[in-house]
């Protein structure tokens, strides 16, 4: 097998699905708790990582949530958002689309405006600092009711300029996309592009109610569609692109061993599919890590690690401009390395 570490490591790449509040490291977790006197059930960061064991979603949403009271403040968020970027750019991610939970925040008494202007603020600092770009998506969380949704997407229009799209995320089982039908339908009247978690641990017809009834322009996840031959078609043909997280996959137990990871079958099915971390401090691993561990499990080419690397910049919600730029950077690292 080819040691494709340091190409995967140099490769430029961009991140479509990273939750803002997943990428809460234990140590900056406790920084935190620290500053604003949160109370944590765990004695130290071992503590905390020894907690990362999880049997499926719910397991880790639990951990996820609790870790989450730690943000408080605006600069809570910022000095999150900022240590993200710090790694996405250590790891030559040019630009990245972050999801964040905003009734994760406002449903425990924080404000909409407290979480927004912390995340924004360091999304501006990174691309003026560390010439990052990024867009910002804004997540409904499923196991909620539709009205709580609508109620999201009514507090968010003041600041609407700064979200490219809204997405739906939290447990899957037992929360179809029809569930969510109308506020989807609102979103897109707004101008707002729109993306679904589907196929994750829910059945190939979420992802077909995600099309169908969400319309959306991207699945993340997508696992399940392999199960209905003529939706693999489907996607192939309308070039949707799935949000694939390979270290999420297995540490959620979705895919029982990276070895059996649908990544390649998904390539080979002509799937516009792109790899990315979704909750990094959780599930063991940031861009390169995801890249590495699917890479030596399935034995990819260098060929197919660009491929993904390439259906990532092309599923972006950026302008076509910047796109080519990061494509034709693509190309080159990839040339000057054959």
């Amino acid at each position: 097998m080819t040691d494709l570490g340091p190409f995967i490591a140099g490769l430029p790449k961009a991140e479509l699905h990273i939750h803002i509040e997943g990428s809460l490291e234990p140590e900056m977790m406790f920084a935190l708790a620290r500053r604003n006197g949160v109370s944590l059930p765990y004695a130290s960061v071992e503590a905390v990582r020894a907690a990362y064991s999880f049997s499926n979603l719910q397991d880790f949403l639990d951990l996820y949530y609790q870790g989450m009271s730690v943000l408080i403040h605006e600069q809570d968020f910022h000095d999150l958002t900022m240590a993200y970027l710090r790694r996405a750019v250590a790891q030559n991610v040019r630009h990245t689309e972050i999801f964040f939970d905003p009734q994760g925040h406002t449903e425990r008494g924080i404000a909409f405006k407290t979480a927004i202007d912390g995340i924004w603020r360091a999304l501006r600092d990174g691309e003026r600092e560390l010439g990052i770009t990024s867009a910002l998506i804004m997540c409904f969380l499923r196991h909620l009711d539709e009205a709580s949704a609508e109620r999201t997407l009514d507090e968010s229009m003041p600041w609407r300029d700064r979200i490219v799209g809204v997405g739906l995320d939290s447990s899957e089982k037992g929360q179809p996309p029809s569930k969510f039908q109308r506020v989807f339908a609102r979103a897109r009247s707004l101008g707002l592009l729109a993306v679904a978690h589907a196929g994750e641990e829910g059945p190939a017809d979420y992802v077909k109610q995600a099309l169908d009834l969400l319309q959306v322009v991207r699945i993340d996840h997508g696992n399940s569609a392999l199960d209905d031959a003529a939706l693999v078609a489907r996607l192939a043909r309308e070039k949707m692109s799935l949000t694939v997280c390979p270290l999420s996959n297995t540490r959620l137990c979705v895919v029982k061993d990276m070895a059996e990871h649908p990544l390649r079958r998904m390539l080979q099915a002509g799937l516009m599919a792109t790899v990315n971390s979704d909750d990094p401090a959780y599930f063991g691993g940031y861009m390169n890590e995801n890249f590495l561990a699917v890479q030596q499990a399935l034995d990819l080419s260098r060929e197919e690690i660009v491929t993904l690397a390439g259906n990532g910049f092309r599923a972006a919600f950026c302008d076509e401009a910047t796109k080519r730029r990061y494509l034709a950077e693509l190309d080159a690292y990839s040339l000057s390395r054959r």
